[in-house]
């Protein structure tokens, strides 16, 4: 077992991702609590298109709260360094969502990915936030396992990880009442 990195120290990131296999649905397992998610969202997961220019990806995130709502933002994923051959995202949402005036962009790095392209580890270089994805709603416990230690390796504490209650089958997106005000946005501020 591999000697946990120092906080300060440079991640491991995955080299060589084929975006376009990367494209598509994925469901969040766990992640590290954070202020633009809602706490009690469950149903959280990702779904990601390449744009026929072959380097912007749009991004969906969507998660349904406890009121059963569904709650999403859109937004656009690009290389931070088109030179580089690291999996170092930057994604850039509008805020708030219902009136979209405020760029904001963050860290998406792809810290692990498996050879078929279902299991994914994404984190940031503060190590504030982690997501461990699954192309499916659930996970198996030894593949969980690994990713924990792939994460502990690179410097996250794990222990702050919430496991995202996930339904089988999906709730489908057109078929749920949607929160069209963004109030979720402002809950969240509020940690909500």
């Amino acid at each position: 077992m591999a000697a946990a990195k120092k906080s300060g120290s440079e991640m491991t990131v995955v080299r060589g991702l084929d975006v376009a296999r990367y494209m598509g649905r994925w469901y969040e397992i766990a992640s590290l609590p954070n202020f633009f998610q809602p706490r009690d969202g469950r149903d959280t997961r990702a779904t990601y298109a390449l744009r026929p220019d072959g380097a912007t990806v749009d991004v969906l995130n969507e998660t349904w709260g406890g009121n059963g709502k569904r709650d999403y933002i859109k937004g656009t994923a690009y290389k931070a360094d088109p030179a580089s051959d690291e999996a170092k995202l930057k994604v850039k949402f509008y805020l708030p969502p219902f009136l979209p005036v405020i760029p904001v962009v963050g860290d998406y790095w792809v810290l692990y990915v498996d050879d078929d392209y279902q299991h994914a580890l994404v984190g940031e270089p503060r190590r504030k936030d982690l997501w461990i994805l699954c192309r499916q709603t659930s996970m198996d416990d030894e593949v969980y396992g690994r990713l924990l230690e792939k994460a502990k390796e690179e410097g996250y504490d794990v222990e702050k990880l919430r496991k995202t209650p996930q339904d089988d089958p999906p709730p489908e997106s057109d078929a749920a009442p949607t929160d069209t005000k963004g109030t979720w946005w402002f809950k969240s501020l509020f940690g909500k």
